[in-house]
């Protein structure tokens, strides 16, 4: 990756390296002709120049026009921008990534704020949906319950020597959707194409995986064409001996790999993270990223009037793998601020689809347990013991100065909730972050409208600006793309051996800071989406700064962190075919 255009296996990420090896050897050309159009990694279409297409058995099958990968881009934009169905700009883009990966990821960095939504949220909530009826051609390994004696084979056909990354799902959770079986690939293919895009991490050393066990999704089960594990979802003994057996395959065959668990339902998803979490550096996007950004979100927002987090009060409906990991890292943050854990237990209040979540109510699982509002603070707020509180008669109880909204429930913020918090604060921040767009709590309209415009407003999908007594609104997306890239390079790159808490947490003060004074003034409460390669290097270089601090990383000696970072991101470009 040290020239930051080479096409071919890159080195191993820290190796010193001078001069990359040759794509190509003329001599003995791995591949030639069809074969070498037919290789997405390395095929280039009309950009082969007039020597590579002789020397490579091109000649007559490239028009004559030799194209440049910024021309290229234009036309690839052409098609885009021609098609006015999203799922269709979707199948164009992979489409892209199937013929030619380099023009695909260049494409992806150069053009992020645009085709992020399309290539993941809200867009590939419709490809998940629609996958068996929409691929075309398959990616990463496909692990069923039948695999379980070989998984390191399954691993090997990969055709990836050297994997780093691995992000995996066993399809249950996907988005605000629910269960989407093996539909539920094109989440782990789209975060590692923003992992590329935005972090520079080259795609041969990343790999997808699905852990395809069954489906209680019935329209699935009875549409002919589902391309997936024919049976009801497995569970108990079984499910764990599946992932027991994929975790020491990983180790068996990727050592070196960071792993990714995506997308799995609440008390899989909280229950694998602690248990292999230290066997295996790994972490769960939608706990530990989602808190990690969201958590920037709030920072970025108290910088306004000069508050700590431990001063505020927060109420946030939806206590599933989302909103626990934005619960557990925010009392992180308010410990370190001073708070003692009495202040914090009040001070963290959660709803869920029952109401409020206290010592106390029935049926309270042992994830929430350690969120519910002590009996002590219950009676001081006026709640009555044995009742069922909804959000609006959380909200105007506890008098929230925040608002967080991972419930997957439409419209669940409601204006008689908004005015009644609104009432009791004069900033207050509301962030309704279910995706896809139509699950989400509020649109930023209808908040800042019943907020009399007071209202700081970040989302879980993309929105357009609000327009506002003859301003515009900025609602900044609270993307966990502006951490996942970032924290995955850092962690790699110091060859981390755990992923600690804390390094979400450096990732979250360093995202918060990087909101400028320009942004919030106009109520944006992240950076443009069009920064994600800025954003992503910078906190990469905090995360592995804190692994190497703290024990859990090392470099080579004499190595600086910025030089390493800088030195593994790989830019899409085309290098010589032949050298």
């Amino acid at each position: 990756m040290s020239d930051g255009s080479w096409t071919g296996e890159p080195p191993a990420i820290n190796a010193e390296v001078d001069e990359p090896p040759p794509s190509i050897d003329p001599e003995n050309p791995r591949l030639a002709g069809p074969e070498l159009l037919n290789c997405p990694a390395l095929n280039k279409d009309s950009a082969f120049n007039v020597e590579e297409r002789g020397l490579l058995r091109l000649q007559g099958l490239l028009p004559w026009r030799v194209g440049t990968i910024e021309e290229q881009m234009e036309l690839e934009l052409e098609h885009i921008r021609r098609k006015v169905d999203d799922l269709e700009k979707y199948i164009g883009l992979i489409a892209l990534q199937d013929r030619n990966e380099t023009l695909f990821h260049r494409l992806l960095a150069d053009h992020i704020e645009e085709l992020a939504p399309i290539i993941y949220t809200p867009t590939v909530g419709q490809a998940c949906r629609q996958f068996s009826h929409v691929m075309r051609r398959p990616r990463g390994v496909w692990i069923t319950p039948d695999d379980v004696g070989r998984i390191p084979d399954l691993l090997r056909n990969s055709g990836h020597d050297d994997v780093r990354l691995i992000v995996v799902t066993d399809n249950e959770r996907i988005l605000g959707l629910g269960d989407q079986g093996a539909g539920g690939m094109a989440i782990p293919v789209g975060k590692l194409a923003l992992y590329s895009a935005g972090a520079g991490i080259h795609p041969s050393l990343a790999l997808p995986v699905s852990l395809d066990c069954g489906t209680d999704n019935e329209e699935l089960l009875h549409d002919p064409h589902y391309l997936g594990y024919p049976g009801p979802r497995l569970r108990g003994a079984g499910y764990d001996e599946l992932v027991e057996a994929f975790v020491e395959a990983v180790l068996e065959v990727y050592p070196h790999a960071l792993l990714q668990w995506e997308d799995f339902k609440q008390h899989n998803a909280i229950r694998l993270l602690d248990r292999y979490r230290h066997r295996i550096a790994s972490f769960n996007d939608d706990i530990q990223g989602t808190a990690a950004v969201v958590v920037a979100g709030m920072l970025a927002a108290l910088r306004t009037g000069g508050e700590a987090l431990s001063e505020q009060r927060i109420v946030l409906l939806g206590a599933g793998a989302a909103g626990l990991g934005i619960a557990r890292l925010a009392e992180t943050v308010m410990i370190e601020e001073g708070a003692d854990q009495a202040l914090v237990r009040r001070a963290l209040v959660m709803v869920d689809s029952k109401g409020l979540i206290y010592e106390g109510r029935p049926d309270v699982d042992r994830d929430k347990a350690p969120f519910a509002l002590p009996r002590r603070d219950l009676l001081e707020l006026g709640f009555e013991p044995g009742g069922s509180f909804d959000l609006e008669a959380v909200v105007r109880r506890v008098a929230p100065t925040i608002l967080v909204g991972s419930s997957g429930a439409r419209g669940a913020f409601t204006e008689s909730a908004i005015r009644a918090m609104a009432a009791q604060t004069k900033a207050p921040v509301v962030l309704p972050l279910s995706n896809p767009t139509e699950r989400s709590e509020a649109t930023p309209t209808d908040v800042l409208a019943w907020s009399e415009g007071r209202a700081l407003v970040a989302t879980g999908s993309p929105f357009e600006p609000v327009d506002l007594d003859g301003a515009q609104r900025i609602i900044g997306q609270a993307n966990n793309v502006f951490v996942f890239p970032g924290v995955g390079l850092g962690a790699i790159v110091a060859n981390a051996r755990e992923v600690t808490d804390q390094l979400f947490l450096r990732a979250a003060t360093t995202l918060a800071g990087l909101v400028s004074d320009e942004r919030l003034e106009k109520g944006a409460l992240y950076p443009p989406l069009s920064s994600l390669r800025d954003v992503s290097r910078t906190i990469a270089v905090a995360v592995a700064t804190e692994a190497c601090a703290n024990g859990g990383g090392s470099l080579a000696p004499g190595t600086s962190v910025e030089a390493a970072i800088e030195g593994a991101m790989w830019t899409p470009d085309y290098a010589p075919s032949i050298r």
